[in-house]
């Protein structure tokens, strides 16, 4: 078979112009559980990994390989500008080095973090983030990861919401079919001042309305209503294909509820700690590990 050339990529990407229909009402899960097909679900048995966002950015892969496997964290999300540097700039021979470094280790290479980022009411900015989401699809193909985290980062003031969000689901769905040859996604992280709440990312999906384009869950506050994530889960649940967790000892964050929903609907894949950095990251990994699988028990 031969194999995809960057020219084959380029044109990919340019059936994204499509039309979409954004609607006033909060979408809810049940109209589009039965048009989406998430390979996150089915099957159960969801591990732990590690971002590198920040407790391992100033390690270098085969560090941050050692640690994981020391520890037991089974995956690794790569956060751009760390000292791992997999970054799009990387040469065809350096891409396969870090392939091949994963290869045969007990830790999956599973996505890459970028900070792309579609909201902004420049025109030329969403551009320029459009162009380096997909030199970072790019980069997953080459070093064999399935994921590319993007994110919003805000609902701009000046412009009618339903626009931001629509103008989030175009671009979304341009990298979208931008990343379907290469075989990954785009995992549009829960994130940013208003732009987390919920109702708004799942018009954010319904706006893309890709298979790619899918959801990072990120453990916010603003996921839990009167205690529980449970309303927050069913209503993204069409589209998770990866979580971010982060402080499991705090309270108020129903984490056993959260992963016990997770093992209920067959929830494959992992949950990401993405935690501060510390003198100790073994003996902290290590205590991580241990509280994150008395939870999720």
């Amino acid at each position: 078979m031969r194999k995809k050339s960057r020219r084959d990529f380029l044109q990919a990407g340019l059936g994204a112009a499509g039309s979409w229909l954004l609607t006033e009402a909060t979408p809810t899960a049940s109209a589009f559980a039965d048009k989406i097909s998430n390979p996150a679900f089915g099957g159960g048995g969801f591990k732990l990994g590690l971002v590198t966002y920040n407790l391992a950015k100033d390690w270098d892969v085969p560090t941050i390989i050692k640690n994981c496997e020391m520890t037991g964290f089974e995956a690794v999300e790569l956060r751009t500008t760390h000292k791992h540097g997999v970054e799009p700039a990387l040469s065809k021979e350096r891409r396969i080095e870090v392939r091949n470094q994963f290869a045969g280790t007990k830790v999956r290479l599973l996505s890459l973090g970028s900070v792309c980022e579609f909201h902004s009411p420049d025109q030329s900015t969403v551009r320029k983030n459009i162009d380096e989401c997909k030199r970072f699809i790019e980069l997953a193909h080459d070093i064999g990861a399935i994921g590319v985290k993007v994110r919003p980062n805000g609902i701009p003031k000046e412009v009618p919401e339903e626009k931001t969000i629509a103008q989030i689901g175009a671009a979304l769905r341009e990298c979208g079919e931008f990343a379907k040859g290469a075989n990954v996604e785009i995992w549009v992280e829960v994130h940013g001042r208003d732009s987390s709440q919920p109702a708004r990312m799942a018009k954010m999906m319904q706006a893309a309305n890709h298979p790619q384009a899918a959801i990072c869950w990120n453990s916010n506050p603003e996921d839990v209503t009167n205690g529980s994530v449970k309303q927050s889960f069913a209503l993204l649940k069409p589209w998770i294909r990866n979580a971010h967790i982060n402080e499991l000892w705090k309270p108020e964050y129903p984490w056993r509820e959260l992963f016990g929903l997770m093992k209920a609907a067959g929830y494959n894949r992992y949950c990401l700690a993405e935690i501060p950095e510390t003198p100790d990251p073994i003996r902290l990994m290590r205590y991580y590990k241990a509280f994150w699988s008395e939870l999720s028990r």
